[in-house]
């Protein structure tokens, strides 16, 4: 998951115990998103592991920029380097390599590569990787995922073998190497 968002007051475990039981396994960002607001309340949000506090009544925008931030937080987490195969992506210099070849992305291309590394073997759908690269208020054209996929097919791709980047109809995209394609 990119982030959580819990309530303090569920059914059974409580929102606290249950981000603690996270922590144990994960670094994941948490949000809590409670109608407690009291001092003592995220006092113990923070101290269970959440990364952020948001007390009802909120404003639905500022939800989705907290979500956002915390996820932009937890992508740069995890290893400097992204491999498959031959692909390399150092998070840290922001270079990508194929074959020991450097490979010049534009920013946007940059973060959808990222995206498709940190998720390598998942199918992600064209939705998916709009909300995730574009931002939430994108209004663009429809094929602006298919687009930005070619751009990178024909960057890390052309003139490599195997091909990494692989459609799966109906569903969207996942990069894959070898045996696995």
């Amino acid at each position: 998951y990119d982030a959580v968002i819990l309530d303090v007051m569920m059914p059974g475990l409580s929102g606290y115990k249950t981000c603690a039981r996270v922590r144990e396994t994960s670094n994941v960002p948490i949000l809590f998103l409670t109608a407690r607001g009291m001092d003592t309340d995220l006092t113990l949000g923070f101290s269970a592991g959440g990364d952020d506090y948001l007390v009802k009544p909120f404003a639905l925008d500022e939800v989705m920029a907290r979500v956002r931030a915390l996820s932009r937080r937890g992508r740069s987490e995890g290893s400097a380097v992204l491999t498959l195969g031959d692909l390399s992506m150092d998070t840290s210099a922001q270079k990508v390599t194929r074959g020991g070849k450097p490979i010049a992305l534009t920013g946007r291309e940059y973060a959808l590569l990222e995206y498709l590394m940190r998720n390598q073997g998942a199918v992600l759908s064209r939705e998916r990787i709009e909300q995730n690269i574009f931002n939430y208020d994108y209004e663009g054209a429809s094929n602006m995922v298919d687009v930005y996929i070619r751009y990178l097919r024909k960057k890390i791709d052309e003139g490599f073998s195997p091909k990494l980047i692989h459609t799966v109809r109906g569903a969207g995209y996942r990069l894959i190497a070898g045996e696995e394609a």
